[in-house]
């Protein structure tokens, strides 16, 4: 896959996470550009500059958790693609996940089908 025109805005507070996902990523396909965000607050700020392609957000983070980020970033671009990649995700964290602005959801560890299904559903 060709990702040279997308840009993914990636918000995990373990740098590990957000390596792994990256990794999977680029075995998929290369170009892609990287936002990284260490908690919610940060993923609000970043895609506010620079209005990634699509998102992938932790539910527990510090500062704001995910579903507080979604809500920030949905209130600025309502169209934005929002994923949430969690281990810990409850159905009530989902759940208020999606009703936030979320598009989708993938449980971790994650692995290269679960992420090629989500980008192929969710990259224009």
């Amino acid at each position: 896959m060709d990702f040279s025109n997308y840009s993914i805005l990636i918000s995990d507070d373990s740098i590990l996470a957000r390596k792994q996902l990256k990794d999977v990523i680029n075995s998929l396909g290369e170009g892609a550009t990287f936002i990284d965000a260490s908690n919610g607050q940060e993923a609000i700020d970043k895609y506010r500059e620079h209005h990634p392609t699509l998102a992938f957000l932790d539910i527990v983070m510090p500062v704001k958790d995910g579903i507080e980020a979604v809500k920030g970033i949905i209130s600025e671009d309502p169209q934005a693609e929002i994923i949430i990649v969690s281990s810990v995700g409850t159905q009530a964290q989902l759940k208020a996940a999606i009703e936030a602005g979320a598009k989708d959801f993938i449980q971790k560890p994650v692995n290269a089908t679960q992420v090629k299904t989500i980008i192929e559903k969710h990259l224009p």
